[in-house]
């Protein structure tokens, strides 16, 4: 009998959102809008799009193994260097790294609560035990993770903004928890959502790289660059951190297609300018037409909202039902709430109007 790695069975697994074919053909509806999985609605850099088609006769040869071009482009636009650079299949597959490379059986990695639910996973599959800190307000309450640090402490896994709440931490927490943090354990702070972000208090994680090695920041062109099909993340660190990260890295982890299609969009700023533009109007809009329902929100400053309608599966089910899919929350732990990305303006409108008749049943 075949016998699998103990860990295996303890794992959370991850259910992914349903498409808007599974959606239609499960309630005999047409023209679903997907609100659910923190996707660009204006899709990807044109830029992005004409590289791939140009790249399409190149797929026959095996990409860069080392992602060599990428990296050096990334690094020239944040001022540091591609040794400290790590790109990875996914900033999911930067995060199973960490866990990979830091932690074992007997080490505690420790996450919010209500964090990104692949921060158990990794750390389950690693063989280490998971630490959680309460987040009563949503967001992440550092002082409490510093208290909650023991020798047996090996990584911090901290979401800025926080997904699935859109919550942020600031500045001075940041530097305040630092403070309290001992050099042997690495903080890894995922800036998925960065982009997004208009706080003159939100922490620019890759000025504390200069006075501390054990950092690793993580971001990704899922988001704002709207290349969440391609699968491409990437980390910062210090040269060790990354050296041991890019060891631990499968060969030709990120296809060329996808490195080809990153390379494009970090050059058309404009289209991320004008998804930050219209991110920042929809969220308004969204915020404004639920404080108008009565439905508690997070202050999210990413590209979402988590909203507290009551019984989140049940306004997931009736939201479907009138073609519009959203995110429950009960994974994380917030059975009434549900994660509403922001979409187009006629998307968002739907989605409020939806809610509202779903509210009133």
């Amino acid at each position: 009998m075949i016998r699998p790695n103990a860990n295996i069975n303890t794992l959370p697994i991850y259910v992914p959102g349903k498409t808007p074919e599974q959606i239609e053909r499960e309630r005999g509806i047409s023209g679903a809008a997907k609100m659910a999985s923190n996707e660009n609605p204006f899709g990807p850099s044109p830029a992005a799009v004409e590289a791939i088609r140009n790249f399409a006769e190149r797929t026959h040869l095996y990409p860069d193994g080392d992602c060599g071009g990428l990296k050096v482009k990334i690094a020239e636009r944040l001022g540091t260097s591609p040794e400290n650079v790590v790109v990875g299949n996914g900033s999911n597959e930067i995060l199973e790294l960490v866990a990979r490379v830091f932690l074992g059986p007997g080490d505690e990695c420790m996450y919010g609560a209500h964090g990104f639910v692949v921060y158990p996973i990794v750390t389950a599959l690693a063989g280490a035990r998971g630490v959680l800190s309460p987040m009563p307000d949503l967001g992440h309450n550092l002082e409490d993770m510093a208290k909650r640090i023991t020798p047996k402490t090996r990584v911090v896994f901290l979401a800025n903004p926080n997904n699935p709440t859109g919550t942020i931490f600031s500045k001075a927490e940041f530097e305040n928890f630092l403070s309290k943090v001992p050099e042997s354990v690495l903080v890894v702070v995922d800036e998925a959502y960065f982009e997004y972000v208009e706080d003159v208090n939100y922490p620019d994680t890759l000025l504390y790289h200069r006075d501390r090695d054990a950092i690793v920041t993580v971001r990704t062109f899922s988001k704002i660059y709207g290349l969440a099909g391609t699968r491409v993340g990437y980390a910062v660190a210090s040269r060790e951190v990354a050296g041991l990260l890019n060891r631990a890295r499968q060969p030709f982890n990120v296809n060329s297609v996808s490195q080809t299609a990153a390379l494009a969009a970090l050059t058309d700023l404009s289209h991320c300018l004008m998804s930050r533009t219209a991110n920042l109007e929809g969220l308004k809009f969204l915020s404004g037409r639920l404080d108008s329902m009565g439905v508690r929100r997070t202050d999210s400053r990413a590209n979402f909202i988590c909203a507290d309608v009551g019984d989140g599966e049940r306004a997931y089910c009736g939201l479907a039902d009138r073609g519009v899919i959203v995110r429950p929350l009960s994974a994380y732990g917030l059975d009434s709430h549900i994660r509403v990305t922001v979409g187009s303006p006629e998307d968002n409108s739907v989605f409020a109007d939806a809610l509202s008749e779903v509210m009133a049943v």
